[in-house]
């Protein structure tokens, strides 16, 4: 065993080169092949690769040194006769500004040759055609940069190829106007093949060689084991390509990892920042550009165009078929749209449809009511019914984790109840139903409906609910399917009262029917656990002396 001493390799006429990655450490186990350190000039970005298998020793430079052709980097202890094989510098992934000019070979025949572009027969047009592409065939085209009529300069960017290998740019050879474009997004083209015609001076361009910015597929650390083989060392060359677009509409800087990835995921990398070294993008900003468009609270808009892949709704002129009024929505509208359409794509929502006996209930109502000279309702009877049995069922008084690996068990009891205002609707939170009696219920819920009405709810008032209650018994109905408030995990929902005739064992007798309707989160609660919520709510509700208990 014995130590190889591991320097920068031919970079060409580059000096001063910045260290921009570094991808060990001393002590680090590695592969022939695998990639030490990633340098970038205003010309080209090159990996170090490791000319074999070793641990690295008394690693010499970090991120920011400049180094050269012959720069000391590291020792790597190993098999000194299985490091033959010289270190090559070679391009990272990333699809690069331009392609410069023909890479300066020491021997004839090992650098793979341009394809020249044709002249047409028109004398002062010349056709581009794919360059070589080595052992690549069938390549396809990823980002079609150009249309037939488009002005070009030499050296941009006509269109970029993405092999399984390398991510790679066809340059235009020479300034011109394109014309007879043959090519379009996800056509396989391979060396030879004709991509179109430039219009401009035939005599310049005659001697202009199209010549593709090849990438090897290791970009980024995360896939430096899959490193291809080297190809037989051939001698040292120039880095025919330029640091990574600035320009607005140039190509994103990423290498073929972090584009396969966010193609998968249907990212558009035109829309992603890159943190990586010069605004490269690596896989984990196109992770953070995901996680921050899922967690965006929708906008009113997304109610009606569409989420979750869901087609949009298209737009109508609705004033063709007579006349219209564009009147704007209420702005707590428009938050309770986005809150309403968030819950119910996310929420898998079930609900359970009961009835409650409160014929002895209501007649205790209206008796206390006169009594105690007071306006009691319906809602604090079942606010205070609702609390004893989030008890005996505390997972309808949880929430579940972001992560969705456990429930949030809630040891307090705020309940909130959906209030109608001219401007929309709006969920008032009572808070500690646990502890108050049904006329501090009524009262509090009387002042912060009124509040409601009047626009003067403070936000605290409307947050920190457990679950809730939409009580439409006012206005009519049999029943309905209220919407989850998440992150609660079920609401109830009351219709209004009839008499019916309820058989007793003996014989049919009028009793008052109270329609109820429990939504919940199917991810949370079973089927059994609401039937069986409802059933003792229903119990608790025709004979309130049970809260006694």
């Amino acid at each position: 065993m014995a130590n190889i001493d591991v320097k920068v390799p031919d970079i060409g006429d580059s000096h001063d080169v910045p260290v921009i990655e570094l991808l060990v450490k001393d002590g680090d186990a590695v592969e022939k092949d695998q990639p030490l350190l990633v340098l970038e000039s205003d010309k080209a970005t090159m990996e170090v690769p490791a000319p074999a298998a070793g641990i690295v020793r008394g690693l010499q430079v970090k991120v920011g040194d400049k180094l050269n052709t012959g720069s000391a980097i590291c020792q790597l202890e190993g098999d000194v006769a299985a490091a033959a094989p010289k270190a090559e510098a070679k391009p990272a992934t990333a699809p690069e500004k331009k392609v410069a000019a023909d890479a300066a070979p020491a021997k004839k025949s090992e650098a793979p040759a341009a394809v020249p572009a044709t002249p047409a027969k028109g004398g002062g047009s010349l056709e581009v055609r794919i360059p070589d592409l080595g052992d690549s065939k069938d390549v396809p085209v990823i980002e079609l940069l150009i249309a037939d009529g488009d002005s070009v300069e030499k050296d941009q960017p006509l269109l970029v190829l993405e092999s399984d290998k390398a991510t790679m740019e066809v340059p235009a050879p020479a300034a011109g106007t394109v014309r007879a474009l043959k090519v379009k997004l996800g056509d396989k083209l391979s060396k030879g093949d004709l991509v179109c015609t430039l219009e401009g001076d035939g005599g310049a361009a005659t001697e202009a060689k199209a010549e593709a910015a090849p990438a090897p597929k290791r970009t980024e650390p995360e896939v430096a084991a899959e490193s291809p083989k080297p190809a037989p060392a051939p001698a040292p060359q120039k880095i025919a390509a330029e640091a990574a677009p600035t320009k607005t509409g140039d190509v994103p800087y990423a290498g073929p990892a972090t584009r396969q990835f966010a193609r998968k995921l249907g990212v558009d990398l035109a829309q992603v920042k890159g943190s990586g070294p010069r605004g490269r993008i690596v896989i984990e900003d196109v992770q953070a550009f995901v996680k921050a468009r899922l967690s965006a609270a929708p906008t009113a808009a997304a109610t009606t165009t569409g989420g979750a892949g869901i087609p949009p709704i298209p737009a109508q002129d609705f004033s063709l078929y007579g006349e219209i009024e564009n009147k704007p929505l209420a702005r707590i509208r428009k938050i309770s749209a986005a809150h309403l359409h968030r819950s119910w794509l996310n929420v898998p929502h079930v609900t359970q449809n009961d009835e409650a006996d409160i014929t002895e209930l209501e007649a205790f109502r209206k008796a206390q009511g006169e009594e105690l000279n007071l306006k009691l309702t319906l809602l604090p009877f079942i606010m205070k019914a609702v609390g004893a049995v989030l008890k005996q069922y505390p997972e309808f008084n949880s929430s579940l984790s972001a992560d969705g690996e456990s429930l949030v068990m809630k040891k307090y009891c705020h309940i909130g109840f959906a209030a109608d205002t001219p401007n929309g609707l709006v969920v008032p939170v009572v808070r500690d139903v646990w502890s108050k009696g049904i006329v501090q219920l009524s009262n509090e819920c009387g002042e912060l409906a009124k509040k409601a009405r009047d626009g003067k709810l403070k936000p605290d008032e409307m947050r920190g609910g457990c679950f809730s209650i939409s009580s439409l018994g006012g206005i009519g109905g049999s029943h309905f399917t209220p919407i989850v408030n998440a992150p609660e995990v079920a609401i109830l929902g009351v219709s209004r009262s009839q008499m019916k005739p309820v058989w007793n064992g003996k014989e049919f007798v009028p009793r008052l029917m109270c329609p109820l309707s429990l939504s919940y989160d199917h991810r949370v609660i079973d089927g059994a656990a609401a039937a069986r919520f409802v059933v003792s709510l229903g119990k608790l509700m025709a004979d309130m002396r049970r809260l006694a208990l």
